[in-house]
């Protein structure tokens, strides 16, 4: 049995503005939770935190969700294993993880607020994306719609454009290593493979295969240029619900594009971004002022002359 009444117009204006203003309420705690924990900053332990429920699992550790016991503020701990990082060889690499993304400041890219460690494990102090993982999503919904997707791809945009302006390439932009915020909104979670550049030029290999520009497999110098190849990819992965490199050649992958069930704008700035030679791909500004993605995105960017401080 259903129950329906109908509010008399004050009523409903009395219940709106007591949400809004329960909203705006939580919204200030959670500010001032937020900027208590930042100005709390010392020599960490495990002892600061209580440990909750487990949030993810990867190839050298697991990821908690934790509480900062004095200022009871919500986190992630990524507790990484040293006798697996040091079998692997990776401690060179954490290390320049933790220094990029330690100084990092953008909205759609997860802070990490520090990090300590004791004789077996390294702790990275994490901030705690509520929705999770975006790969999940996507397996969970099979492809996103243009409006979504062009949402997503502007505000991965945006970080990369901020990361480029600090000389900080990315190497591995992919769902997995995406994370969804409280209000949905896209977060670069992971700089594993990250580099800061200021000669703008590397040669290493790395990130994932699916998502390797050309340059990269084929053993060439690279820059920024290799995150506009993967945004590509992602965003085909987007619209589509898989990578589009399954094809023999780069003239298949067009034509695999074209043939797609996805708007001519969408076309356009996938393959605008999937040009073989990394100068012919359309430049990060040109992303965040494509046609598609400013009609299609719900989101407004902030000016450039915003910063978040915090």
């Amino acid at each position: 049995m259903i129950l329906q009444t109908t509010l008399h117009p004050s009523e409903s204006d009395s219940i709106n503005s007591h949400i809004i203003i329960c909203k705006i309420t939580h919204f200030v705690a959670v500010v001032c939770n937020y900027a208590c924990f930042c100005s709390h900053r010392r020599r960490w332990s495990l002892e600061n935190f209580d440990i909750g429920r487990p949030l993810g699992k990867g190839k050298f550790g697991n990821v908690y969700l934790a509480r900062e016991r004095q200022t009871k503020f919500i986190l992630a701990l990524k507790v990484l294993f040293k006798k697996q990082l040091e079998k692997a060889g990776v401690e060179h690499q954490l290390r320049r993880e933790v220094e990029i993304q330690s100084h990092l400041r953008h909205p759609n890219i997860l802070r990490l607020y520090g990090y300590f460690h004791d004789a077996s494990r390294v702790y990275l102090i994490l901030e705690f994306a509520p929705k999770g993982e975006l790969y999940s999503e996507l397996q969970r919904c099979g492809s996103f719609s243009e409006d979504r997707s062009a949402t997503y791809i502007m505000e991965l945009a945006d970080a990369l454009n901020y990361c480029h302006s600090k000389k900080v390439i990315h190497r591995d932009i992919k769902p997995e290593n995406l994370l969804l915020g409280a209000n949905g909104e896209l977060k670069i979670a992971d700089f594993g493979w990250s580099v800061h550049t200021p000669s703008s030029r590397r040669s290493t290999l790395c990130g994932t295969l699916d998502y390797l520009p050309p340059e990269m497999i084929e053993g060439k110098t690279h820059d920024e240029k290799v995150d506009l190849w993967s945004l590509g990819v992602l965003c085909y992965e987007f619209l589509v619900g898989k990578p589009p490199f399954e094809a023999k050649s780069h003239e298949d992958t067009y034509r695999r594009i074209s043939r797609t069930n996805v708007s001519a704008g969408a076309k356009d700035l996938v393959a605008r971004l999937l040009k073989h030679n990394p100068m012919h791909r359309l430049p990060i500004q040109g992303v965040l002022t494509h046609p598609w993605v400013v009609e299609c995105s719900t989101k407004n960017l902030l000016p450039v002359n915003i910063s978040l401080s915090l």
